[in-house]
């Protein structure tokens, strides 16, 4: 038979009784309040060293007592299922490791509930920075955490209190729009205004994507027409119900489609599934985001990648410098030819 031997785990009070302080002190060091108790900074860190020793679970705040800094970074994400976040989230926790930081990412899928408890829970382990990546409102974000001494930075979406990381939305949206436009015309014949659907033209994002949208109609000689922004949101069943009542509503009339997104395009490629746009009458399309696998679906998209690790090379030079002036610093797209 085997004997298991139990391990007797270490309590406070049998570090009280190591340390020679009571198991309320003892307590105030393991929670991080010692400060407010007016405990000594000599009997916390012998506190903290002894309960190392023992092998003692320490919460993360008291395991720092002897250091000013937390070495945590901390990160708010809407998404992870999405090969853009995806993407940001590897490089983000490969480059703060690289750092000797602790990253702390949590996804909050767009909902400003979230981001603020996400954001007050963070800083109760006393980061060293917040990333607000893609947040609805990265400001309220930065004051609370102004108010902890907690400097932060955006990314994906700007805001206007920390500076701010973001893909050129405008000329990728230009240059994405053109590319679109001739696939039309070279496929037939002639050119007519495109569809822009998904996103919300509430954000940022959205709004210079649809900036750069006009501007290549512009240069073609073509007017934009209103109806044909379907702005409906990110949701994939948001953009197939979008298309669905628009063909219905004009007969199946469509040149093109400008994509705000690969989550959006889930939702056009169940309405082509059902629809006339097959073969020969596909559609000219364009995605702003990238996924290497759009290219086996047979419609010659267009996409837009935007440069994930030229912005987070950008995101870490800000945090390597310790500066936090006000900037929007924006990072060319890519695209494949």
């Amino acid at each position: 038979m085997i004997h298991i031997r139990k391990i007797k785990k270490t309590t406070i009070y049998d570090l009280a009784e190591l340390t020679g302080a009571s198991a309320s002190a003892v307590s105030s060091v393991l929670n991080g309040s010692w400060k407010k108790r007016r405990i000594s900074a000599k009997l916390a860190e012998k506190i903290s060293k002894i309960a190392e020793e023992q092998g003692f679970a320490l919460n993360k705040q008291a395991s720092l007592l002897r250091s000013e800094k937390s070495k945590i970074i901390g990160m708010i994400v809407p998404k992870y299922d999405n090969r853009y976040f995806g993407s940001i989230v590897e490089h983000f926790e490969r480059m703060a490791r690289k750092r000797g930081l602790f990253p702390i990412i949590t996804c909050t899928r767009r909902d400003p509930a979230l981001e603020i408890e996400a954001a007050s829970a963070m800083l109760s382990y006393q980061i060293d920075w917040m990333i607000s990546t893609g947040a609805t409102d990265p400001d309220k974000i930065t004051n609370m955490c102004s108010q902890a001494g907690v400097p932060t930075l955006n990314l994906d979406l700007p805001g206007k209190l920390a500076p701010s990381v973001i893909s050129d939305n405008y000329a990728g949206a230009k240059e994405l729009t053109r590319r679109i436009l001739n696939n039309c015309e070279k496929r037939q014949g002639r050119v007519k205004p495109l569809i822009f659907i998904g996103g919300r033209q509430t954000d940022h994002n959205t709004r210079e994507r649809l900036r750069g949208f006009t501007d290549a109609h512009k240069e073609f000689g073509i007017d934009i027409i209103e109806s044909n922004i379907l702005a409906c949101g990110y949701a994939p069943e948001k953009s197939e119900n979008a298309l669905i009542k628009y063909s219905a509503q004009h007969h199946n009339n469509i040149a093109g489609l400008f994509v705000n997104s690969t989550i959006s395009l889930e939702g056009v490629m169940r309405w082509i599934s059902t629809s006339d746009y097959t073969g020969e009458k596909q559609l000219a399309m364009g995605c702003f985001d990238w996924d290497p696998f759009v290219a086996l679906l047979g419609h010659e998209i267009e996409m837009v990648k935007q440069d994930v690790p030229a912005m987070l090379d950008a995101v870490f030079k800000i945090i390597d410098c310790g500066k936090t002036d006000k900037q929007v610093i924006e990072i060319p797209p890519l695209f494949s030819n």
